[in-house]
């Protein structure tokens, strides 16, 4: 696995097209959020929606990040990094998004994805990390516990179990 975060840019398009239209086809939610708020059709729309540097009320300011695998040249997920917290996301959100795929779980990609976007949080000074997830994502939960995630405790968010890791860098 020859993994390294990537930000988006012209040279990523063809892998970007290829791994949202296959997600696009599944009906799922892709995750993070960040990758799904503008449409990647209208490409140029698409990166300065990623490089806000001026959130809108309510958001913090984030890093997106594009997991490229070299050896394939493809794009396998992407990772969303919140610089800090603010009540909504210390609740249920926490300072990284992660997601994969359909085609490419359960092949470690999630674990190594975190472990990059982990490089990246202490590069920003954040010494404690909160990363949640589904209680039934058991895929999710270990590639955050194998990053060193401890449960803190399980909340109810709008009818769903969710679990609040914490992981100190």
């Amino acid at each position: 696995m020859d993994l390294q975060l990537v930000k988006m840019s012209e040279k990523y398009k063809s892998q970007l097209f290829d791994m949202m239209d296959e997600w696009t086809k599944t009906g799922e939610t892709i995750i993070p959020w960040a990758i799904r708020k503008a449409d990647y059709h209208d490409f140029d729309a698409y990166l300065k929606s990623l490089e806000e540097s001026e959130p809108k009320e309510g958001y913090v300011p984030a890093s997106t990040f594009f997991a490229y695998d070299r050896e394939r040249d493809i794009l396998v997920g992407a990772v969303d990094i919140r610089h800090s917290l603010n009540e909504a996301l210390l609740f249920d959100g926490g300072h990284i998004g992660d997601g994969v795929r359909p085609s490419e779980r359960r092949k470690g990609y999630a674990t190594e994805m975190i472990a990059l976007a982990l490089d990246e949080c202490r590069k920003l000074g954040i010494e404690k990390v909160l990363m949640v997830c589904n209680q039934e994502n058991t895929g999710s939960a270990k590639s955050i516990r194998n990053n060193g995630g401890v449960l803190e405790n399980e909340i109810n968010v709008e009818g769903e179990t969710v679990q609040r890791y914490w992981i100190q860098l």
